[in-house]
């Protein structure tokens, strides 16, 4: 099948690529040329694992091409994929004007029937505002040429997302009851055929409840974790240790283990501006989602955590003072910053007069950019931070180490060597990643997120 993805972002990256895989004819539009260059000559602008021998197979063999041409893409494609971005707004809500640009440009080259598919996250409702921009420019043509708009919102998750599209759990494909949509179905349907030779995975809807189940489900993810972290906090107080009670209460099936670790707060792209979204479609429609006002509240919260116990331990005043922080990244398997809680940490420590040493796998040279850009109005304090090239280099003479990107290479140091690089053998754990009672034995002071319970004897 020829198909055009509009956008070379994660969603429409992994998306083109991996129909590319399928056998598909994929031709992928995006207007940032240094990107279609990046693409064109061999790179991935992103950190994927796996995505890039993906992309280079499929390059390869002809059926996955990139460039800036418009026309091209829309004469390419039957089905035409809208995967651009949607950040939030100066008011939390969606902002749809590349989704809404994107679909004044098929209308614009359009010739006959197009399968018009929202992979963007967007507010319910927007598949009728993509009807009427390709309407208005169909109508400017004095073109008849027909369409159907359908929803299939992605569930990818940064570090796995080739994974996730090639073994997915679920398509969600909302389809309006019409002689279009019913046409837009089969087209669908034999697109995602090879996921559901084995069992059925489609989820067919309408398409305000496809678009919906997109935030909902990210909602409800976003609740988990805030939830979890609000129970930590108290586990702090009275004394008990949340990966037992993680352990106690994700065994009942009705609750499951996934997204219960407590830590510092989630960022990213997605959990962030889908919670700000939801929460603006309830506003516009005269109701308060005083769940999602409280998740959102208690991220932002959770965000300040680790820099409140390093002040409890060093005092408010922290001129002098030297932190070596592990993960910037907003999650493992991604160099992604946006809403990283390393951000705000870093933001923390630097405003009270410390220095601090930083690294991360994978994420060094966009943590850099987003970091200059955070300091941008204070190149002094900016000066005080620096990028390392290895973990063990970051801690030399540090004052104390935290930690907030769970990546694997953290998991298990070498706990001598680290205790004698460190001027205190003090460790601040965002992400739980050790046991209080082996990091009491190995000569450690250890503070983790919920895990104040000390060594028993």
């Amino acid at each position: 099948m020829r198909v055009t993805i509009i956008g070379t972002g994660y969603v429409g990256l992994v998306t083109g690529a991996c129909l590319a895989e399928l056998g598909n004819e994929v031709f992928c539009l995006d207007l940032d040329q240094s990107k279609v260059d990046i693409l064109n000559n061999g790179g991935i602008p992103i950190h994927e694992p796996g995505l890039h021998d993906v992309v280079t197979r499929n390059r390869a063999a002809g059926r996955l091409t990139f460039s800036t041409d418009i026309a091209a893409s829309v004469a390419h494609g039957e089905v035409q994929f809208i995967a651009v971005g949607t950040p939030p707004d100066e008011d939390g809500s969606a902002d749809l004007q590349y989704v809404l640009a994107a679909a004044r440009n098929i209308g614009k080259h359009m010739n006959g029937f197009k399968v018009i598919v929202d992979k963007s996250t967007v507010p319910v409702g927007t598949a009728d505002r993509v009807k009427d921009a390709i309407c208005a420019e169909l109508d400017a043509r004095k073109s008849v040429a027909g369409f159907s708009v359908v929803s299939n919102p992605e569930f990818l998750k940064e570090g796995a997302a080739v994974e996730d599209f090639m073994r997915p759990d679920r398509i969600v494909i909302g389809c309006d009851e019409t002689e279009d949509g019913e046409r837009a179905r089969r087209t669908m349907r034999a697109l995602y055929a090879p996921f559901n030779r084995n069992h059925e995975r489609t989820f067919w809807m309408d398409v305000r409840s496809a678009e919906f189940t997109k935030y909902a489900a990210n909602a409800m993810l976003a609740t988990r974790i805030s939830f979890m972290n609000e129970m930590a906090n108290l586990a702090d107080r009275v004394g008990a240790d949340i990966e037992a009670v993680r352990h106690g209460i994700g065994s009942d099936p009705r609750i499951g283990y996934s997204f219960l670790y407590a830590g510092c707060g989630y960022g990213g792209s997605c959990f962030p501006k889908d919670v700000q979204a939801l929460e603006r479609t309830a506003r516009d429609n005269d109701q308060q989602l005083l769940i999602l006002h409280a998740v959102e509240a208690v991220n932002n919260r959770q965000k300040h955590v680790l820099g409140e116990k390093i002040f409890a331990r060093f005092g408010n005043d922290l001129r002098g003072r030297h932190f070596a922080v592990w993960g910037l990244a907003f999650k493992p398997n991604t160099d992604d910053m946006r809403e990283a809680p390393s951000r705000v940490l870093l933001r923390q420590l630097i405003e009270r007069g410390a220095s601090a040493a930083v690294y991360d796998p994978v994420a060094m040279k966009e943590a850099e950019r987003a970091i200059n850009l955070d300091f941008a109005d204070d190149p002094e304090a900016r000066a005080r931070i620096r990028f390392c090239t290895s973990q063990n280099d970051a801690v030399q003479d540090a004052d104390a180490l935290a930690i907030v990107t769970e990546w694997k290479t953290f998991r298990s140091p070498d706990f001598e060597r680290l205790k004698s690089r460190l001027k205190t053998p003090v460790i601040f754990d965002g992400r739980n990643l050790f046991e209080p009672e082996v990091m009491a034995l190995a000569g450690f002071e250890y503070h983790g997120i919920g895990r104040s319970v000390r060594t028993r004897t």
